[in-house]
């Protein structure tokens, strides 16, 4: 019998895990793969069947522990995979199957509502009788994952355990066994978290002991010390000072309620908009979407200035295991006042840069338990005075299938957490599918937003055109 032994979110997990005690500021992920045809079930289910055999989180929930260890994860003696994986046929109007537009209201509740807790944290819905493109007889999977479980490159790799590369199922072997955890008892909340704080008397250990020949040049060089330490501190200080308000006076009101719209650019657009700037495709994306906000203020007659931007940097190594999430939140102020999107672009991509550097990365998850300590209402406030949350993704640059069915696109939402909206892109093959979740408090019109932000994306692509 094999066993498994606890393992306990990290910093960061734990602060997003607490902070869901304010419904605002939930890390809920949801996509969206539109599909040729309806899937083969039994071939979906033997692909999930193998993500719980190899992905730990898959089978796990979240349970606490005793202070100060944080929440750890905990094989579920219950786990139900009829539960977690669903499948629906959408009921026809007016004898018309219906569009992408039942998907999408099935993906706004998705990303509305909790978990529960008590079961591993995702949930997937096959979808079929769908209409799309007015193409009948398409369908979708509807896949609804805390961010815990994995980010988005995570979310890649994962998908990549499930999908195949064409038609016929994909060659795997067989499936691994299971790890089975000893049952918990009642004093599991305590034993682990002695457990804890003994692997964290050794990584200190282990940590001054590495930081000794440091501090011996530190000794020989105290000026340059000094100064290293002084820049750490103040890259810190950068990282996690206070914002007071919105970067936008428009975009300022914070509600429960979301609403969800989808956009597509070509990849090669996007690539060639970016290298006719010197920039990098993230770089053309930003310029894109506060290009968009820049105009959906325009459209009220308000001003915008800098924006307060939360972007997600990728931690990932090569050898990292599939699942887990690897990203650190970055904050950083995107000059949205800029007219021209070639000069906008060359600006963020200097700001971008900037932020890349920052010498507190290596310490995110100290920064994080640190944060941890402070209380949940200021760091909501600091949350909400987010404006806009902007994520990509590089996605599956080949075509792929899932029980037989072609995918044709791939539409991620990401959590606002507290921000006005996320705008999320993820490539697939040569197109990059955009999705959008607003927070209805600051953007009301979801419609005008994202003919906005069309013209955005417009916009950014006619300086590849015009290169």
């Amino acid at each position: 019998m094999v066993t498994s032994s606890p393992q306990f979110l990290s910093n960061s997990d734990a602060f997003t895990w607490e902070m869901e005690h304010d419904a605002a500021l939930r890390s809920t992920v949801v996509t969206v793969f539109v599909l040729d045809r309806p899937p083969d079930p039994a071939r979906v289910r033997e692909g999930f069947e193998r993500a719980v055999a190899t992905v730990p989180q898959f089978r796990q929930r979240v349970v606490p522990s005793a202070p100060p260890a944080p929440p750890r994860w905990e094989d579920d003696p219950d786990l139900d995979l009829d539960f977690h994986l669903r499948h629906v046929t959408a009921s026809p109007v007016d004898g018309q199957a219906p569009g992408l537009d039942v998907v999408l209201e099935m993906a706004r509740r998705a990303e509305m509502a909790d978990f529960d807790r008590a079961r591993p944290l995702w949930e997937a819905t096959i979808v079929d009788g769908l209409t799309v493109d007015g193409v009948p007889g398409r369908a979708a999977l509807l896949v609804k994952l805390h961010h815990a479980l994995t980010d988005g490159i995570g979310g890649v790799q994962l998908a990549l355990s499930i999908l195949d590369l064409g038609p016929e199922p994909t060659e795997r072997g067989p499936l691994p066994a299971v790890p089975v955890a000893p049952e918990a008892g009642r004093w599991a909340p305590w034993t682990a978290s002695a457990a804890y704080d003994l692997s964290a008397v050794r990584t200190l250990a282990r940590t001054t002991l590495r930081s000794v020949p440091g501090m011996l040049r530190g000794a020989l060089h105290p000026v340059e010390t000094a100064r290293d330490v002084a820049a750490v501190a103040g890259s810190v200080a950068r990282t996690v000072r206070p914002i007071n308000r919105t970067g936008s006076a428009l975009m300022s009101e914070r509600r429960l309620v979301r609403q969800l719209g989808v956009h597509q650019v070509p990849l090669a657009g996007l690539k060639e908009a970016a290298h006719a700037c010197d920039a990098t495709l993230n770089d053309a994306f930003l310029a894109a979407v506060t290009g968009g906000v820049r105009r959906y203020h325009e459209r009220h007659r308000a001003e915008v200035g800098d924006l307060h931007v939360t972007m997600p940097l990728s931690l990932r190594d090569d050898g990292d295991a599939l699942g887990g999430n690897r990203i650190t939140l970055m904050r950083f102020d995107v000059p949205a006042r800029i007219p021209r999107a070639d000069t906008r672009m060359r600006a963020i991509h200097v700001r971008a840069q900037r932020m890349r550097s920052e010498r507190s990365l290596p310490y995110t998850q100290a920064i994080a338990g640190a944060l941890n300590l402070l209380p949940h209402a200021y760091l909501a406030a600091m949350l909400r005075h987010v404006d806009v949350l902007a994520s990509d993704v590089p996605g599956i640059p080949v075509p792929v299938w899932l029980g037989g069915a072609r995918v044709l696109v791939q539409y991620p939402f990401g959590p606002t957490i507290g921000s006005a909206v996320n705008v999320t892109l993820m490539s697939y093959v040569d197109t990059c599918a955009v999705g959008v979740d607003v927070d209805t408090g600051a953007v009301p019109d979801l419609e005008v937003f994202l003919e906005c932000l069309r013209e955005g994306f417009d916009e950014v692509l006619a300086l590849g055109v015009s290169r």
